[in-house]
């Protein structure tokens, strides 16, 4: 079992890893250009949106605080339009409203990284593979040359397969390396953008919230004031019955 994976190995050589390095590499290329632009494309003034949301909703316009979050291309803005929707049903509608959309906002944002973070851990892993194979050519070369030796070769020709077989094995993990990199960079540039965004989000939608539970509370009726728990007093001079005397009286007659 072992002589047939070693041959396998020694057949196919590491070339086959360079090539699946290379696809790796551009697909994680592709991705980093498209979330970049995603991101770019979502990018806005949320402190001034956050600003202009309240001084709306003070006046107590919730037309005008849609069509000001609509004007706006960010994602928080997207998730806080949610809650004004919901708005009329109370503020733990919109709260639920907003908690919905921000989930599928955070599963658009998201979309591709994992492939992103996936590939920056494994890169290495799979250049490691290719050095593996290599070493695995090398030494089988090494081991040719004696035996060629013997037989009246020139020595020249194993010793530069076996180099030829350790370069071609550094090169796969040079390569790894140069794939990986990038990949983590961006996947962590990426989910810091994610993680700003949400609590961009959360910030705005507080706004949103804290107006309509400010709209919500009513007084109970021991907050009233003396004045007013005064002027349901009966007069100092008015009599008042015991109950059962009140439910002795007979009633009167018609």
């Amino acid at each position: 079992m072992i002589e047939r994976i070693k041959s396998a190995m020694v057949g196919l050589g590491a070339g086959w890893v360079l090539w699946l390095m290379f696809a790796l590499s551009v697909v994680s290329l592709a991705i980093m250009l498209e979330r970049a632009w995603l991101f770019w494309s979502l990018r806005d003034d949320v402190a001034g949106l956050m600003r202009d949301l309240g001084r709306i909703l003070r006046t107590g316009d919730m037309a005008a605080a849609r069509q000001r979050l609509e004007q706006s291309p960010s994602a928080e803005a997207a998730v806080v339009v949610a809650g004004v929707v919901e708005a009329e049903h109370g503020a733990d509608a919109a709260e639920e409203a907003m908690a919905g959309a921000a989930a599928l906002q955070k599963n658009k944002l998201e979309k591709w990284l994992a492939y992103l973070g996936t590939l920056g851990n494994n890169a290495p892993f799979i250049g490691l593979l290719g050095t593996v194979i290599g070493i695995v050519g090398a030494f089988e070369e090494f081991g040719k040359g004696p035996a060629q030796a013997v037989a009246g070769a020139a020595t020249a020709g194993p010793s530069e397969a076996v180099m030829r077989n350790i370069a071609e094995a550094l090169v796969t993990t040079a390569v790894g390396l140069v794939v990986a990199i990038p990949a983590v960079a961006a996947f962590n540039m990426f989910q810091r953008i994610v993680k700003t965004t949400l609590s961009n989000t959360d910030a705005l939608g507080h706004v949103l919230l804290a107006h309509l539970r400010s709209d919500e509370v009513v007084g109970p009726p021991e907050t009233k004031s003396p004045a007013a728990r005064e002027s349901v007093k009966p007069p100092k001079g008015a009599a008042q019955k015991p109950a059962k005397d009140l439910a002795a009286e007979p009633e009167e007659s018609a």
